[in-house]
């Protein structure tokens, strides 16, 4: 067996009304002054006041950003880090999606080692810890509550590149299904497809392991189960509950063994168009599976068989090709955008989008297939 590390966030708490408890959760971490990170948006909604009323209830003094943007840029991030200073904040709590816990993390490390966003974007680049930092997710999508990675569009160069550090972990998550009953269909089924790449990605990545892979294959259980019920009745708060849950499990394996080809290939499309992070890992999702899956047909017949494929006495490569199938008929089911062109992205800017995509390295090396540069125009050629 070869060695393998395993690394998780801090202290999660999950569950139906579990967001009452936040306030007793910052006190127990020491925090004593709240950055609260979230969108104009959300700052205005009833789920929202869930999370102000319990740190009043444990008397913790809030201070309010609410100027996060979807797919953020580096800016926003410092602009973010510039207020927890001036307010001498020692705690930062991320509420929303991918987007605010993203710029939360980074505003935490921003606030103790200085410098610009851009600065730390890579591996390894930031010094020294941040400040103390929460979650709570109200979609089911990044897993970001439980990974070490914030990601922002560095509008200089327009490319979209992470902070990925230890030093970005969590020191504790709140996840709450009640939370993401009021995210609209489209939202859902966008961010339920990022969950699910995630998943897949984590499991069939080359640095995935023993461990890992039980966290991957089961987010994929769970998503595959949930998501259209999701997307077609949100107020079931069952499927919320198995979205939610999949999208953290997916965020662990997410954590451990890395994504592959999909982000690296999605990267363009957010730094160059503003494609949604989770719109364009959905679109690309099955054409990167099917490009993979012969590659490592074993692994891809247990997808198929967690994304509830009858693959008992299926030849084995015939069963690595049905999970391709059904996440196709998933994405097409939940109504997320399934060609490029359909974003207004011309084949014309294909070669553009690969040389950068190749640019995005680690992905690439934890895919189960080399990716060449005439291999990724193919792909985006084939959803065009």
């Amino acid at each position: 067996m070869a060695i393998f590390t395993f690394r998780a966030a801090g202290e999660i708490t999950f569950g139906v009304g579990a967001v009452e408890r936040l306030g007793s959760a910052i006190r127990k971490t020491g925090g004593k002054k709240v950055l609260v990170v979230v969108d104009p948006g959300l700052a205005k909604a009833e789920a929202f006041s869930k999370v102000t009323r319990s740190l009043e209830r444990e008397n913790l003094p809030w201070v309010l950003f609410d100027r996060v943007e979807p797919e953020p840029r580096t800016v926003i991030a410092d602009r973010c880090g510039e207020t927890a200073r001036q307010e001498k904040c020692d705690f930062v709590l991320g509420v929303g999606g991918g987007s605010a816990m993203d710029t939360a993390k980074a505003a935490a490390i921003l606030a103790t080692n200085g410098g610009q966003a851009r600065d730390y974007q890579g591996l390894d680049k930031v010094p020294r810890p941040g400040l103390l930092k929460g979650m709570v997710p109200t979609t089911a999508g990044t897993g970001s509550e439980v990974t070490f990675t914030a990601v922002f569009i560095n509008e200089e160069e327009k490319k979209k590149a992470g902070i990925n550090s230890p030093y970005l972990y969590p020191e504790m998550s709140v996840l709450d299904p009640e939370m993401t009953l009021s995210l609209p269909p489209a939202p859902t089924a966008f961010t339920g497809m990022d969950a699910l790449a995630h998943a897949v990605e984590s499991y069939t990545s080359r640095a995935a392991h023993s461990l890992s892979e039980i966290f991957s294959l089961e987010g994929i259980r769970l998503i595959a189960k949930s998501l259209r019920r999701a997307v077609e009745r949100g107020s079931d708060l069952a499927a919320r509950a198995d979205m939610l849950l999949g999208s953290l499990l997916a965020g662990i394996g997410l954590a451990n063994a890395g994504v592959t080809a999909v982000h690296s290939l999605s990267y363009p499309l957010g730094g160059r168009f503003r494609v949604p992070h989770g719109v364009g890992n959905g679109l690309l999702l099955p054409a990167v599976m099917e490009y993979n899956a012969l590659s490592l047909p074993e692994k891809f017949a247990k997808i198929a068989g967690a994304m509830g494929e009858e693959v008992e006495g299926v030849p084995v490569r015939k069963a690595a090709l049905l999970a391709v199938e059904s996440v196709n008929r998933l994405a097409r089911d939940v109504q997320v955008p399934l060609r490029l062109s359909d974003l207004g992205i011309p084949e014309s800017a294909f070669p553009g989008m690969a040389e950068e995509a190749l640019q995005v390295t680690r992905p690439l090396e934890n895919n189960p297939r080399p990716v060449s540069l005439e291999d990724a125009i193919r792909i985006y050629r084939s959803v065009l």
